[in-house]
């Protein structure tokens, strides 16, 4: 039995009038009358008489309207619960993830995880602080990160990627034909850092190699820093993700020694590995295995 005609049934008896009830929920009174007559003839009996001032029940729909009333609230309460439960076995994955990792990695990383997971959602959350994924795995904040290794000892990590770093410099910068960049060479060149606390990927490999670098003050993102070495303003130095399709107006080349940041993925240690955050962790590892696959071929 349609409990939308029930309902409309007890709403037009209790206004009195198809008129009246017609405002409410949202029907013409000629579909109001039809869908009444519908439900007359599918039950078997008269539940209406119409007279001139509206409507009011027949003797038979008298006797059945506290059973269509009870029928009702148990079919109110039934829905209720069938939302609670969905509601308490929807799971979601919280995610955060480098703004160039996002950009990247995770559509694909999520269209293959929907595949496998439709019923899981996800929350992607786009940092551009190198610590913040691992703050806010730490505040209970997210579930997974996908980030550079940093020294946090509540994360278990699951390296993924070695993202090496390359000089970024300005289209007539003398290069004579070398294919690499020492390190050594951003000795006293003005040098635009990429914001975001990445200065801690920067700065250990300077150390390595003993350099000190000239700052020079920016809090831009890496595309402005980019287009400013561009122009001449200074030199940089970001990971191949980082610098990936905007190229065209600078020199990117390999520095050396060959340097690069451990890209990986981490969950708060001694949470539990629920099973779709497992299988997202599948998902992240083929797709990493099918990439460097795809750079070998390329």
């Amino acid at each position: 039995m349609d409990s939308k005609k029930l309902e409309i049934l007890v709403t037009a008896v209790d206004l009195g009038s198809f008129t009246k009830a017609s405002d409410v929920v949202g029907y013409t009174q000629s579909g109001l009358t039809h869908m009444m007559d519908t439900l007359e003839r599918e039950i078997g009996i008269p539940l209406l008489r119409r007279n001139h001032s509206g409507i009011e029940l027949t003797e038979y729909g008298v006797k059945l309207m506290p059973a269509i009333r009870e029928f009702l609230r148990a079919n109110a309460r039934l829905e209720n619960q069938i939302q609670a439960i969905r509601e308490t076995t929807t799971t979601t994955i919280r995610i955060a993830a480098y703004s160039s990792i996002a950009m990247h990695w995770m559509p694909e990383i999520l269209y293959r995880f929907r595949r496998l997971c439709p019923d899981v959602r996800v929350d992607l959350r786009m940092v551009d602080h190198a610590l913040e994924p691992f703050e806010l795995l730490e505040e209970g904040k997210t579930d997974v990160i996908f980030a550079s290794r940093q020294n946090y000892s509540r994360c278990e990590w699951t390296p993924l990627y070695d993202d090496f770093m390359y000089a970024i410099l300005p289209k007539d910068y003398p290069l004579t034909d070398r294919n690499t960049f020492p390190l050594e060479e951003f000795s006293g060149k003005e040098f635009l850092m990429p914001y975001g606390r990445f200065d801690i990927d920067i700065n250990a490999a300077m150390k390595q190699v003993g350099i000190k670098l000239n700052v020079k003050p920016s809090y831009v993102d890496d595309e402005t820093v980019i287009r400013m070495v561009g122009r001449g303003l200074g030199v940089s130095m970001m990971t191949e993700l980082m610098i990936r399709g905007r190229t065209d107006d600078v020199l990117c080349v390999p520095v050396s020694p060959e340097t690069f940041r451990e890209l990986g993925m981490g969950i708060y240690m001694g949470g539990d590995v629920t099973d779709s955050i497992q299988k997202l962790k599948d998902c992240v590892l083929q797709f990493i295995k099918d990439r460097k696959i795809c750079r070998k071929k390329s």
